[in-house]
């Protein structure tokens, strides 16, 4: 791969009119930015980012931080990160926490040595429980900035983007309510997480504000992700139920197909909505209804605010934004 110094003498000229002439400086004509970009695309010619980073104190590159790359939610993030970080020419790291809070600690340490600009976060389950924020606080008092979007704390002050979780549970509890179900169920496996609990008082508020009375009975908690399938087998044929309402992306999902399984008709004895989006909808059959997060969008705007601080560091420190996206709630096949 040839270098700067090498294009530049083979086409005969300075190193600074190579620069320019690829960097479409205003001080190079067009013929001489034609001539420079063939000769870097005949002689495969590729900008050492690493060492431009180190000239301008700047990577372009934001590295990314999240719980779970196998649930879909946070993969979908990830697309709209990427992509947008794309169009305004950063390139992403992304780490794995695997829900763990000395994986994150590892992965920043590793990020902050000069790797890259800031980052964008969701936070593991075990920070959150721990309430172990010291990690993320250093990063910050060394002027990287950084956005945390779906699990966040209180205790970072920055940039984040959420949903409003209460009133999304809310809108389903209550489009249930209103094509006459009575008896609503909830089921979750993130009661340990604060989205859980705002999930699950979207719930209850919708009960209470419609007249229907709260039941602990028809509340199931999962703990454990390898007994949820016999936890809701059991739940479905203990209680009297004529709906349920997920909290989170898979429930949702076991509870159409366990049941089916169990005899039930969905959605004519049960029906169901969970949190998901158009492709994991048809993971169930019937096709389950389902509360859009819109996750790429979430992706697109946590890159987008991390990006404009970057770009902004020399003006003055503007408040930080908590941005509530919308969630859309789409009824198909189990309501």
């Amino acid at each position: 791969m040839t270098t700067l110094k090498e294009l530049a003498k083979l086409l005969n000229v300075s190193i600074s009119t190579v620069s320019k002439a690829l960097n479409d400086s205003a001080d190079i004509g067009p013929e001489t930015k034609k001539r420079v970009r063939d000769a870097a695309e005949l002689y495969n010619y590729k900008p050492n980012k690493m060492a431009l980073g180190l000239k301008i104190n700047q990577t372009k590159t934001i590295g990314v931080i999240v719980p779970d790359i196998l649930n879909h939610f946070f993969a979908k993030v990830l697309f709209g990160i990427e992509k947008a970080a794309s169009e305004k020419s950063y390139d992403t790291i992304v780490c794995i926490s695997h829900e763990s809070y000395q994986n994150e600690q590892q992965s920043i340490n590793v990020l902050t040595n000069g790797r890259v600009d800031g980052f964008i976060m969701s936070l593991a389950t075990e920070t959150l429980e721990k309430n172990h924020v010291n990690h993320l606080k250093t990063s910050h008092s060394i002027k990287q900035p950084i956005v945390l979007f779906d699990r966040v704390s209180e205790k970072i002050n920055c940039d984040k983007v959420v949903i409003d979780d209460q009133q999304a549970i809310y809108n389903a509890t209550k489009y249930l309510i209103d094509t006459g179900r009575q008896k609503i169920a909830f089921v979750t496996d993130i009661a340990h997480l604060e989205i859980g609990g705002l999930r699950q008082e979207g719930y209850t508020k919708a009960l209470t504000e419609n007249g229907l009375s709260t039941n602990d009975q028809l509340i199931l908690t999962i703990d454990r992700k390898d007994e949820a399938h016999q936890d809701i087998k059991r739940f479905l044929l203990s209680q009297d139920i004529d709906a349920v309402i997920s909290a989170d992306n898979t429930s949702g999902i076991m509870c159409v197909n366990i049941a089916k399984d169990l005899g039930f008709k969905v959605p004519k004895d049960i029906a169901i909505i969970g949190f998901g989006d158009e492709e994991t909808s048809f993971l169930s059959f019937p096709q389950m209804s389902y509360i859009n997060q819109n996750a790429e969008d979430i992706g697109r705007e946590a890159t987008e605010l991390l990006i404009q601080r970057l770009e902004n560091k020399g003006e003055k420190a503007v408040n930080y934004k908590t941005i509530k996206m919308s969630t859309s709630l789409y009824p198909k096949a189990t309501t």
